[in-house]
């Protein structure tokens, strides 16, 4: 029986980005090393990226673009929808925006 050859693949990846995608691979049970294959792989089936490189429809809306005006009002907007109950939870709130920004 002969062993698989493999290659090595060097490539820098800002420290966080790294650490994040390792703690989620890891919690998978899935070696970076098999990640990678795998990406590979999808890459040949997919004869490019095996998914969509875009730039989102809409720019989320950033508080350094308001002005102070805009700014209040927005605050006011999430104070009277306060008042009224009309809330949801952090975490529905945070899981909608991974949806609609696909991260």
């Amino acid at each position: 029986m002969m062993a698989a050859k493999t290659a090595n693949l060097y490539a820098r990846i800002e420290p966080e980005i790294k650490e994040q995608a390792e703690s989620i691979l890891s919690s998978l049970g899935i070696p970076v090393s098999n990640a990678i294959n795998m990406f590979y792989k999808q890459i040949i089936l997919q004869r490019g990226l095996p998914f969509a490189v875009r730039l989102p429809e809409v720019k989320p809306l950033g508080i350094e673009s308001l002005t102070k005006e805009e700014l209040d009002a927005e605050i006011g907007k999430g104070y009277a929808d306060m008042l009224a109950g009309d809330t949801e939870s952090a975490e529905k709130a945070f899981a909608d925006i991974r949806k609609k920004y696909g991260i």
